[in-house]
């Protein structure tokens, strides 16, 4: 029986455990803390928990060693030095996590160890990559071109939890979602490159139905120009990768943002309140703040971000917790402690390809691919469409489906097709509409 080792014990790693666990693998779960892992594995024979930091080294090498694939959920920071290991005892290797340059700099090593590295195999990345190229492939067979292309998701709450000011609540990491918050943005519009500073990511977001949601705001994902090379598209005239959010949420962020409290300079913060931080960062005076806001800004009382600050409780007399930190942890703590997800509340994962193309024929028209995907009692959505794709990647490799090697991520068919037909059969799917030219 083939042996997997999952590095990290979070909030997504449940789906993938059981999975492999269900298809005859034995699974070692290391986690910081041991606890986590056991309640995971609990009821299920042929895992174990193992408790290890990313600090032990030597530990590490050991279970490397006696497994026969490697499954890093650690925060993406880690995966470099995990993948290092890996290629040095000759063991694959999947993440989820965008492929950084230290790591696609790994290719050669791993190709000469004759492992695969296979990254940005969860959701967002990964199911839009393999969505997208299903589509692109199809359309460029069948002799078209892409003309326009918009890649959207997002990891949200019901709309029936959507009952904060913010209409948001965590699903997964908190503090990776206000850090997404703080990239800049680029993508392709019309030909013409579109550059954002991190200061502008929120302002203007698009507006794009999503049927049997609503009408759902979006903003740009980070740089969506690699795409162009990455998906095949020389052709393209608009490329967009965007994250949806309820309304609200952007204008929250953006006054968030405006207010330097998303920063992550280290402040000195002892004896002080949330108010007393607010106010000097900003240069405005304690007594005075929520009018100075306003002033400054030109909104009202009635201005949803504001509403969303306040209820947050950044313009409140309370201490603070932190001696020294930055606004960053400020933000990030009190939107744990507001703004998880319940546990009677369902989340939700949303997708939306939007294919402006050109037929052979030279006739164009709009391919939309979306998926709607509500977590149920088993798991949430957001750990099924992040870990199942990493699953069913994990089985194929042991069993021989897939015999790249190198540093990867999910586009070529032979990889993904296999794979998005496997995620139908459990449920997960996109429904695919063909539609009159539209202009977004």
């Amino acid at each position: 029986m083939k042996k997997v080792l999952i590095l990290g014990a979070g909030m997504v790693v449940k789906p993938i455990v059981h999975y492999l666990l269900d298809n005859q693998f034995k699974v070692t779960l290391a986690s910081r803390t041991k606890e986590k892992a056991d309640n995971i594995l609990r009821g299920r024979t042929n895992g174990q928990a193992v408790a290890w930091t990313i600090e032990e080294s030597d530990v590490l090498d050991r279970l490397i060693k006696t497994h026969d694939m490697v499954v890093s959920l650690l925060p993406y920071s880690h995966h470099v030095f995990v993948a290092k290991k890996c290629i040095a005892q000759r063991k694959n290797m999947i993440t989820t996590s965008y492929v950084s340059d230290d790591m696609k700099a790994l290719n050669s090593d791993a190709k000469k160890a004759g492992i695969i590295i296979l990254n940005e195999l969860g959701v967002d990345p990964g199911y839009d990559h393999m969505t997208a190229m299903d589509i692109i492939d199809r359309v460029h067979e069948a002799g078209g071109q892409v003309d326009g292309f918009y890649s959207l998701c997002g990891a949200l709450c019901a709309p029936e939890a959507s009952n904060n000011p913010f209409r948001y609540k965590f699903s997964w990491s908190p503090k990776g979602v206000i850090m997404a918050g703080n990239n800049d943005a680029q993508f392709l519009k019309d030909g013409e490159v579109i550059r954002l500073e991190t200061s502008d990511l929120f302002k203007n977001p698009l507006s794009i139905d999503f049927p049997e949601v609503e009408d759902m705001h979006v903003y740009p994902n980070r740089d969506s120009l690699p795409y162009i090379d990455i998906y095949g598209i020389p052709e393209v005239k608009t490329m967009f990768r965007g994250t949806f959010r309820y309304k609200n949420w952007c204008e929250a962020l953006d006054l968030l943002k405006a207010l330097n409290l998303t920063g992550y300079d280290e402040l000195d913060l002892e004896g002080k309140t949330y108010a007393q931080v607010t106010a000097e960062i900003n240069g405005f005076e304690t007594s005075n703040l929520k009018e100075e806001i306003k002033l400054k800004f030109n909104i009202d009382d009635d201005h949803v971000g504001l509403k969303a600050i306040e209820w947050l409780g950044v313009l409140e007399n309370k201490r603070v917790p932190l001696e020294k930190g930055s606004a960053f942890d400020l933000i990030s703590d009190l939107m744990i402690e507001k703004m998880m997800m319940g546990d009677s509340e369902r989340d939700m994962v949303i997708m939306q390809h939007i294919f402006n193309i050109t037929k052979a024929t030279g006739e164009k028209e709009t391919i939309i691919s979306r998926m709607l995907d509500y977590g149920n009692a088993d798991y949430t959505s957001i750990a099924r469409t992040v870990a199942l794709p990493a699953a069913i990647g994990a089985k194929m490799i042991l069993d021989g489906e897939i015999t790249d090697t190198g540093v990867h991520i999910p586009i070529k068919k032979s990889i993904y097709k296999p794979i998005l037909n496997k995620l139908e059969a459990l449920g997960i799917t996109m429904t695919e509409t063909i539609e009159a030219l539209q202009t977004f």
